[in-house]
């Protein structure tokens, strides 16, 4: 077992809570569980373990193996699972993702679209891997809760009418006026650079307000801004 490359076809979590969420949500791919000898007995522990025997899935207890995969030294459980593809959902709302090319802040944006109960993730390419260990750390699971699909680029995405919503600096249209209708896309661009103005003719751009004080607000607050904006009504 070596260190993870985006051509592998498999992928893994690092820590007992990424794992328990691995098996309880894709126990199916699962393939293997390695357990390091300083990992203490634990409720998470017996939970893994019982999902693993009830499922028929190997464990295997390698030190060499946990600390050649991981990249800190209180990681002493790791789950290996086969890579996936899924879809979105097009009845549901979604948030497009141009170009990201920051794993924290991709898992990060996992993890709050999950958290405002968004599902659906498009990310247009070319992006960072989706399965990367450190996208799936910090998502800290939640990345197995979304249907995530990449698109060569936005119009083999745009193939069913949407609502959509682009962010973006040059907009006129304040996220705090925005007329919500579903099903909607929330479209934001890369980390540097934000969306190009050809997104000015798409929907109905919008723009979150600052000081000026600063150019613009990092790509996973900004994300976590619009989506409390758009579903604050869902959690009355």
């Amino acid at each position: 077992m070596k260190k993870y490359k985006k051509e592998d076809l498999e992928s893994y979590t690092l820590g007992t809570t990424l794992t328990l969420e691995l098996l309880n949500k894709k126990v199916n791919l699962v393939k293997r569980v390695y357990i390091h000898s300083k990992q203490e007995k634990n409720e998470t522990l017996d939970k893994i373990l019982n999902i693993c025997n009830k499922n028929k899935i190997e464990v295997i207890y390698s030190d060499k193996i946990i600390n050649t995969l991981s990249e800190k030294e209180n990681c002493y459980v790791i789950g290996v699972f086969e890579k996936y593809e899924s879809k979105l959902d097009y009845s549901k709302n979604h948030i497009v993702l141009v170009n990201p090319s920051n794993m924290g802040n991709l898992g990060t944006i996992i993890r709050s679209a999950v958290g405002f109960g968004i599902l659906n993730i498009a990310i247009i390419k070319p992006a960072v891997d989706l399965f990367s260990p450190k996208v799936i750390r910090s998502s800290m699971g939640a990345i197995f809760n979304v249907n995530i699909e990449y698109f060569d680029d936005f119009n083999a995405y745009l193939k069913e009418k949407r609502n959509c919503y682009p962010f973006m600096l040059k907009a006129t249209t304040s996220l705090s006026k925005v007329i919500i209708k579903e099903p909607y896309s929330l479209i934001f661009g890369p980390e540097a650079s934000g969306l190009d103005d050809s997104y000015l003719n798409v929907g109905c751009p919008l723009i979150i307000r600052h000081n000026n004080t600063i150019d613009s607000l990092n790509l996973d607050n900004a994300v976590s801004i619009a989506l409390y904006e758009f579903t604050k009504n869902d959690f009355k």
